[in-house]
């Protein structure tokens, strides 16, 4: 009987932090470019829907992860420019769940019969999409695009979230004259 209680809570436990998961995130980028020839860049972020903090982690995290690839930031003619967008969508979550267990006294309990109990649980949230795009200055043609998703909180954790999609995003980006 205890068992069967503990089973549903560590399978409710996990889904939850499955549910907030920190972040994902996928990139792409143009494989005919050389990368290496980027030494650099200039932001043009999407500061209106973005809080302050938010905004701060995007640049400070992308400048650090740059600097440590060589390119730094300028207010001059840069080889890169980095165009950064969100977005937010409304999400629903639907867990759904059945037990044949017998609760104890606040719990769940058989029905007659062996007829399972069926749960639904749905819980609605924002998920939050940050997208940077990298575009050579001279061409203008879109060499590199990271794109990560998040659920949307407080600012201190949105924060934190675009620090760790840039950061993920940074992983993929071409080094080394990559191609």
């Amino acid at each position: 009987m205890f068992t069967s209680q503990l089973k549903y809570i560590v399978i409710a436990v996990v889904f939850s932090l499955t549910a907030c998961s920190s972040v994902s995130v996928t990139t792409d980028f143009d494989h005919s470019v050389a990368f290496s020839q980027y030494h650099s860049y200039t932001l043009i972020s999407d500061q209106m829907t973005m809080s302050p903090s938010s905004n701060n982690a995007l640049k400070e995290t992308l400048r650090s992860q740059l600097a440590q690839q060589g390119i730094r930031e300028t207010d001059e003619k840069a080889d890169l420019h980095i165009v950064s967008r969100v977005s937010t969508q409304e999400k629903l979550q639907v867990h759904q769940s059945s037990d044949m267990g017998y609760g104890y006294r606040y719990g769940r309990y058989r029905g007659w019969g062996g007829v399972p109990n069926n749960y639904t649980d749905v819980s609605q949230y924002t998920e939050g999409t940050l997208i940077l795009d990298f575009v050579d200055a001279k061409t203008q043609q879109l060499v590199f695009r990271g794109v990560g998703n998040a659920t949307v909180d407080d600012p201190q954790t949105n924060a934190a979230h675009i620090k760790e999609i840039v950061q993920k995003i940074m992983t993929d980006f071409p080094v080394n004259g990559g191609h």
